[in-house]
């Protein structure tokens, strides 16, 4: 348990877990998803479930998060990094045209022009017929 464990240093725990590793498949996504579950406990917000819901996608398998992600559809819906998660998920599941149609509303939602370029890309990743440009 961590001492003093109060919002910030949950996130400061989280951020931590992220630093040490050196890519993604290295990170402790078990440890993330307990802290986020601390988190959530006590600073209950759709966006912390949302980031709870990434982690138990990479500790666990897509699968296992899509009940959860689909819970906060109707609390989400106008926030493009909800339409972007579910699209990875899916995109990392095979189910491309749902991925397809995720990104499509996440483009519509982006306002960060570095955000629009990555996920752009990545629809045409699920898209390869899509002519870019």
């Amino acid at each position: 348990m961590l001492f003093g464990t109060g919002v910030y240093a949950l996130q400061a725990a989280i951020a931590a877990l992220h630093c040490q590793a050196t890519r993604a498949e290295e990170t402790d996504w078990a440890q993330i998803v307990r802290l986020y579950e601390v988190l959530e406990h006590l600073q209950p917000s759709p966006i912390v479930t949302l980031n709870r819901a990434v982690a138990i996608a990479m500790a666990d398998s897509p699968q296992a998060a899509f009940g959860l992600i689909d819970s906060l559809a109707p609390e989400l819906d106008s926030y493009h990094l909800f339409h972007a998660t579910r699209a990875d998920l899916f995109r990392r599941v095979g189910a491309l045209e749902e991925a397809t149609q995720s990104y499509t509303r996440a483009l519509e939602l982006v306002t960060n022009d570095s955000e629009r370029r990555f996920l752009e890309r990545r629809l045409r990743e699920v898209q390869p017929n899509i002519q870019s440009g």
